[in-house]
């Protein structure tokens, strides 16, 4: 019997080693990895610039309190204010606490309770993230959620409009939504939210968790779209697989979380820190950012391609390299055929398969997960035709 919590219904595989986009199990079998950790390892497995920078650091010190000054913080929350536009960074561990973060201090600086959120969202596991991700699956079994959340229906701009209160912190959103099926919010719906935020005095909060760190092209999603958000969450690509978060601010938050109203033991800690700078600068590069456009937009285009001409398939959609394809019915059968031809991917949703793949991901790997995903969605419709 497993010592473990049965938390997670884990597949029948252990991946022992990878190295960019390949990953091999303990039966000695390679796999194009398309999860890529769920968003995390964006420069691939186990990335050179990353592994010199953590390992000269734990020969230098792993952790010291938030109490004494941590040069790296300082070093790595430039680069991300650089890149987001934004002015403060508070660090923990996840995304989970970075959105933890986000909902205090858009409370605490408004004086206001209420948070909106919306249909089909995920921002995160523990109670308050929970109670914000608009998924009844997530609510199910716990009882009373933290109150003050209200979820309203994504991409339906009349639903913003309508917004009437005088007790609206925040309005909290994603703008592809990841685990709620791979959903990008229309520019229309985007810039109605912050009107709105605008009109009500709320803080516009993007939770770029899944999006962020260049998963879709730019440094954040939001960036696409000409959006002006208070607060910034990032987590997952950010230390290309060491456990980290961030939320980050506008400059007139600053004040408000001011000493004592929040912490995190581990949180900026100076091993997360190498990892966070050594991976901002690779990333944040305008010339890494331009080939992962490049590249993202021939992937996208060669799967509409190939596969949306085929019965099983509704719909190619998704920015990068956050992609999702939309099937006729459930995803699972898909994903475990691709698995089973060397491609992992994951879901979103019931019907649709995700592809996360590192955005150091080549041309050559490309053309290969392209080939394993027609061959096999063509071979599954032919057997379910039989």
């Amino acid at each position: 019997m497993s010592c473990l919590f049965p938390t997670y219904n884990r597949l029948d595989i252990e991946l022992v080693s990878g190295k960019g986009t390949k990953v091999k199990d303990s039966n000695g079998k390679t796999y194009l990895d398309f999860i890529a950790g769920i968003a995390v390892c964006n420069l691939g497995h186990s990335p050179a610039s990353v592994k010199k920078a953590v390992e000269e650091q734990l020969d230098k010190l792993w952790h010291v309190s938030n109490l004494f000054q941590i040069s790296l913080q300082e070093e790595a929350a430039k680069l991300l204010a650089g890149a987001s536009g934004l002015d403060a960074v508070f660090f923990c561990n996840s995304g989970a606490e970075a959105n933890e973060a986000a909902i205090k201090l858009a409370k605490k600086h408004t004086g206001k309770t209420k948070i909106l959120t919306f249909r089909q969202s995920f921002h995160g596991r523990t109670f308050a993230t929970m109670s914000a991700t608009g998924q009844e699956k997530i609510h199910s079994g716990f009882g009373p959620l933290v109150p003050a959340f209200e979820y309203l229906p994504y991409n339906d701009v009349e639903a913003v409009r309508e917004i009437e209160a005088d007790d609206i912190a925040g309005i909290m959103l994603e703008v592809i939504q990841g685990e709620g099926g791979v959903n990008p919010g229309t520019e229309t719906f985007l810039k109605e939210v912050e009107k709105k935020c605008r009109e009500l005095g709320a803080l516009l909060i993007i939770d770029e968790v899944q999006t962020g760190i260049g998963r879709t092209g730019a440094p954040f999603a939001y960036q696409h779209h000409g959006l002006h958000p208070d607060i910034v969450t990032a987590a997952k690509g950010l230390g290309s697989g060491f456990p980290v978060g961030a939320m980050i601010g506008r400059e007139e938050l600053i004040s408000t979380f001011s000493p004592g109203t929040h912490g995190s033991t581990f949180g900026g800690n100076p091993l997360a820190m190498a990892a966070v700078k050594a991976t901002l600068e690779t990333i944040m590069d305008d010339s890494f950012l331009c080939e992962v456009k490049r590249k993202s937009k021939l992937f996208i285009q060669s799967l509409k391609d190939k596969l949306e001409s085929l019965p099983q398939v509704n719909e190619v959609k998704g920015e990068g390299f956050m992609i999702g394809i939309q099937l006729e019915g459930e995803a699972k059968e898909s994903i475990e055929r691709l698995r089973e031809n060397g491609l992992l991917t994951l879901p979103a949703g019931p019907d649709v398969i995700r592809l996360l793949p590192p955005l150091t991901v080549t041309e050559t790997e490309l053309k290969e997960a392209l080939t394993i995903l027609e061959q096999s969605i063509n071979l599954q419709e032919a057997e379910a035709s039989r």
